[in-house]
């Protein structure tokens, strides 16, 4: 059983890793066997995250680029390809939020929400996956959606745009490229403790309202998302594609 799950021998690239969901995704990675290279868009924040999994032990490097850039992303696979390094699991888990009604929303922030959240998990899914159709060898793409790839909540309508597209870009991944090999699955996470929720947290009427309307009655930890990552990653899901994976504590089981 321990094989299904062993990760050594593998590189992971993932992306928004410096802190969050994607921090603790990139921990769990690197202590199931990967190397595994961090990335967000600051070198220093990038270089500290590194340094806090280095000093665990784990293998791990880090490269800074913009992930809605193509010409970055096509900058450091060429740098990876230079140096040897083939990215055999892709985790695609950059994302931002951006709470506003839709009637109120600029065309500026909508965008931006859509080419972080959706569009940047195209183009470096693209590129690696060029790599690994080439190599033959296959590989694994885990892309992060959320609770609104299957339900909307106001305010969030571009993000519920971005999350709704990530999981059908995930079927179109699975789609072209199973026959390589290729597994491409996701994960939606529920509401879960990070920086970047914040702003709800602390806000009492809606931490009151996440706990009641979860079966868990509690909001999730990233690291509860490392063991479906772990799984999609590995080879214990060789024959599961085009899949999202809610982890979410039973939230959209109920009404």
């Amino acid at each position: 059983m321990t094989q299904l799950f062993d990760l050594t021998g593998r590189t992971a690239l993932v992306t928004g890793s410096a802190r969050g969901i994607g921090f603790a995704l990139a921990e769990g990675l690197a202590t199931a066997g990967a190397r595994v290279v961090l990335n967000g868009t600051r070198a220093d924040t990038v270089a500290d995250a590194v340094e806090r999994l280095a000093a665990k032990g784990l293998d791990v490097q880090g490269r800074a680029f913009d992930v809605t850039d193509e010409a970055a992303v096509v900058a450091a696979f060429e740098a990876w390809d230079a140096a040897g390094v083939q990215i055999d699991i892709l985790i695609n888990n950059a994302g931002i939020q951006f709470r506003k009604p839709l009637v109120e929303l600029e065309l500026t922030d909508w965008q931006r929400v859509i080419d972080t959240n959706l569009t940047s998990a195209f183009i470096v899914a693209k590129h690696a996956a060029k790599r690994m159709i080439a190599r033959g060898t296959g590989g694994k793409i885990v892309n992060i959606g959320s609770l609104t790839s299957e339900a909307a909540r106001a305010t969030v309508g571009a993000y519920t745009a971005a999350k709704g597209g990530i999981k059908m870009l995930t079927r179109a991944m699975s789609a072209e490229w199973a026959s390589s090999n290729i597994q491409a699955n996701a994960i939606g996470p529920g509401y879960i403790l990070t920086d970047m929720n914040k702003p709800l947290i602390e806000n009492a009427s809606f931490d009151a309202w996440v706990k009641s309307s979860n079966p868990s009655q509690r909001w999730g930890k990233p690291e509860e998302l490392v063991g479906t990552a772990v799984y999609l990653s590995s080879p214990a899901s060789s024959y599961v594609n085009g899949q999202i994976i809610f982890v979410d504590g039973g939230w959209l089981a109920v009404l």
